[in-house]
């Protein structure tokens, strides 16, 4: 790429590419020297780590942690004398393995974090489940240990598939059985669910690397999709508003009491993100206000966001508790239409009404349409994308069109979203029209700002020239 694109001409701009190097791949002192054509002056495989060193010098900054359960009375056994065999895994297999045996005191399993690659992972937790079915053969229990794996809420639609077809395959595939804790066991302090997998050591290894497999490619595309927008609203901390959970805050570092669930992650560690640690930089620090307002009263929007029908009770949740928290995370109003309502359309959609400033909004649908995921209304490969209304005053619709339609090609363009101005429409009492948009959440979240921002220019406009229209006769006097 250096060689062949840097000084490529593409209309009137010129290329000129270079990379970064990677500094926490390894040790500044075996870092990659460049050659011409970018490649490296070292040969060869990984480096041995420094002793006692329990983790890989060559970890990639990407990588995902797997997070297991284990038994406490194999916590010990898993450790070793003097921690003898848990160094035995950790040079074994060139991963971070942190058993978090403080947590949770008295609880009858303690949660493990391996760092590594996928390889890595499932390397040492293959050790891992050796080390406990042996020791429970010892003290005479003859059945498998099943295997627990721990993945955050946000990813695990996903892992399922539309109808169950992804689970469904991994059991086929490797002769296991697969079940996952309920929704119902999440807590504000614990966002993970258990994922056991029943079989033998073997089986349960392969069913292992197609579930991390799963998890990967869900968490590398919701990353994918927060990178692609992190300077969508100036100040915005994706970490704190927890865009991808369902309706609850995601923990940000050092986040809610130790101990407050069964396997609760460790104090610090965040589950969706942690495995990325330039995005936990990025994103994690302190919670301060998500968005810097000019004014210190910002101003109210209303947004009309259309919703699949099926979708309704999801969202509302058991005696109304699911859109009631992410009313009160948001800091938002949100309303469904009734299915009697006219406008709450008649093709199998329904109208919500969120009513609050652009960050309870950003919170509000950003959870919205991460719910329609979690909950498979929508394939795992298939994106959310869901019809969102917004009113205008008349006199800023022209602008939002631009003449011979130029200003909203550009705001197509720019956002990938669809934008109608529909035409002929009659203004409501408050001389406001609609605008519709179309595409998934950040997309229109892009769009809605762009429109925000013509309309609040068009207002400045309409008020200086009030305001020169009011001084012009004491300057004729």
């Amino acid at each position: 790429a250096i060689e062949k694109l840097t000084g490529h001409q593409f209309e009137d701009y010129s290329f000129k590419v270079s990379y970064i190097v990677d500094m926490d791949a390894a040790p500044p002192d075996q870092a990659p020297r460049t050659r011409r054509g970018g490649r490296s002056s070292r040969e060869g495989g990984s480096q041995p780590g420094p002793s006692g060193d329990y983790g890989s010098p060559r970890t990639r900054q990407h990588d995902f942690p797997l997070r297991m359960l284990a038994p406490s009375q194999f916590v010990g056994a898993i450790i070793g004398k003097e921690g003898f065999t848990i160094k035995k895994i950790t040079k074994n297999t060139q991963s971070k393995v942190d058993i978090h045996r403080k947590e949770n005191a008295g609880a009858a399993e303690k949660p493990i974090t391996i760092h590594s690659t996928p390889e890595g992972c499932s390397a040492a937790c293959r050790m891992i489940l050796d080390i406990m079915q042996k020791e429970a053969n010892e003290t005479k229990t003859t059945e498998d240990i099943p295997l627990k794996i721990l993945a955050h809420n946000s990813l695990v639609g996903r892992l399922i598939g539309k109808e169950g077809r992804n689970l469904k395959k991994i059991e086929e595939d490797t002769g296991t059985k697969i079940t996952i804790s309920s929704l119902h066991d999440l807590t504000i302090h614990n966002l993970e669910r258990i994922v056991t997998v029943k079989g033998t050591l073997d089986d349960c290894c392969k069913a292992q690397v197609e579930i991390l497999k799963k998890l990967i490619e869900a968490s590398e595309n919701d990353i994918a999709a927060m990178n692609q927008q992190a300077n969508l609203i100036p100040g915005l901390n994706l970490n704190a508003l927890g865009i991808f959970s369902s309706g609850l805050p995601m923990l940000t570092p050092a986040a809610g009491p130790r101990g407050a669930g069964p396997h609760m992650a460790p104090a610090g560690y965040n589950p969706f993100l942690s495995h990325s640690s330039h995005l936990s930089g990025l994103y994690g620090g302190p919670p301060a206000s998500a968005i810097t307002h000019q004014h210190s009263t910002p101003e109210q929007e209303v947004v009309y966001l259309f919703i699949p029908t099926q979708a309704v009770g999801a969202l509302i949740g058991k005696k109304g508790q699911h859109i009631k928290q992410l009313a009160h995370f948001a800091g938002a109003s949100i309303k469904i239409a009734p299915a009697e309502n006219p406008d709450s359309r008649m093709d199998g959609e329904r109208m919500v009404t969120i009513t609050g400033n652009a960050e309870a909004q950003f919170k509000a649908q950003g959870r919205i349409f991460g719910k329609l995921k979690e909950e498979n209304f929508f394939s795992a490969k298939e994106e959310v994308k869901l019809e969102t209304h917004i009113k205008v005053p008349s006199t800023a619709a022209g602008r939002v069109i631009g003449k011979g339609g130029k200003t909203v090609n550009e705001l197509q363009n720019l956002t990938s979203a669809e934008v109608i101005v529909p035409r002929d429409q009659t203004p409501d009492e408050n001389d406001e029209v609609f605008v519709k948009i179309s595409g998934h959440f950040f997309a229109s979240q892009t769009a809605q700002r762009k429109i925000r921002e013509i309309i609040q220019q068009v207002k400045q406009q309409e008020q200086k020239h009030q305001q020169g229209t009011a001084v012009s006769p004491h300057h004729a006097k």
